[in-house]
């Protein structure tokens, strides 16, 4: 299992993950992203930004890296800065397929991505990542997969996964929805040859969306690697968005809400990797503060009135512009 190289990691921030969903291609929901980006998002351009911020969480000790064949070009944006940095033998490479990227490079497109878990695609889409990343990929998941999807009764798709996975990749699965913990306890009853098929899940918690929590329990029990989404919800819990309660508690710690936000995930028991979304290095910085952040009861109570009603939150994410 890849995820052994972070159990022997020792930097406070090796259970806090990079994913590239918000530097990978031009446009995306993340609140405050014109702020971010500017005006210039031109393919060298995000490039440039996205190894800047890859150099600097190595540096900062940073060992788990999250990409997907929709997130525009970061498996090609990840795939240039590994070949440049072959020593760094200690990282652990995620992507994902399920979703293709439409949007053409464009943040006006109608749509963005087009979700299919259907076997012709996991194939077109496992060449792709392998043409990039090639033997550097040690995860591959199944893109947000719903209790619905065909994903979760394919026997053939298994068969395949399962081939994948005798030759030495990590097999996995993401979750969005409202309906999370039924998702993933369906995908945890998949079996090939009476072998779990799955070895990782990556869900959307945070301080507004908890309702994943008891099925993520269960997975990191069944001997899964946990890793966490989507924790500042799409910004919703950064800087000026946070409510009220999320600054106060900012403010008593003297750090950024975004560091508060992670710092509830990763006292999650359950909780293998905690993914940063950051598109700077600042908030990258900001971030990783959440690995020594110390929250006491009171904190943590007055942090647990934030919870939304799983489909409201869901409802509201579903209705954030792509900027």
């Amino acid at each position: 299992m890849p995820f052994a190289r972070l159990a022997t990691a020792t930097t406070p921030t090796c259970h806090i993950g990079l994913g590239l969903a918000a530097v990978g291609r031009p446009g995306y929901i993340n609140l405050g992203r014109d702020e971010d980006l500017g005006d210039d998002r031109s393919v060298e351009t995000l490039r440039n930004r996205t190894h800047e911020l890859l150099d600097a969480a190595y540096a900062q000790g940073v060992r788990y890296f999250d990409a997907a064949r929709s997130y525009g070009r970061s498996e090609e944006f990840l795939a240039d800065w590994l070949k440049a940095r072959p020593a760094f033998d200690d990282i652990v490479v995620g992507s994902k397929w399920g979703y293709t990227y439409t949007a053409d490079w464009s943040t006006d497109a109608d749509r963005h991505e087009v979700k299919d878990h259907a076997l012709p695609t996991y194939e077109r889409q496992r060449a792709e990542s392998d043409a990039l990343l090639g033997d550097r990929l040690d995860l591959y998941q199944i893109h947000s997969v719903t209790p619905d999807s065909p994903a979760l009764t394919d026997k053939e798709l298994h068969a395949k996964l399962a081939e994948a996975a005798a030759r030495g990749l990590t097999i996995g699965f993401s979750t969005s929805g409202p309906a999370q913990a039924d998702a993933i306890r369906a995908a945890l009853a998949v079996t090939v040859d009476g072998e779990p098929l799955f070895h990782t899940v990556q869900s959307t918690y945070n301080a507004l969306e908890t309702s994943a929590a008891p099925a993520l329990a269960e997975a990191h029990d069944a001997g899964l690697t946990v890793i966490v989404k989507e924790g500042m919800a799409n910004g919703r819990l950064a800087g000026p968005h946070a409510p009220d309660a999320m600054r106060e508690v900012a403010e008593e710690a003297g750090l950024g809400c975004d560091a508060v936000a992670l710092a509830v995930i990763l006292r999650q028991p359950w909780a293998g990797v905690v993914l940063s979304g950051a598109a700077t290095t600042n908030q990258l910085a900001s971030n990783l503060h959440a690995a020594v952040v110390d929250l006491d009861d009171a904190q943590l109570t007055r942090l647990a009135t934030l919870v939304e009603e799983p489909h409201a939150y869901w409802e509201r994410r579903g209705l954030l512009p792509w900027h």
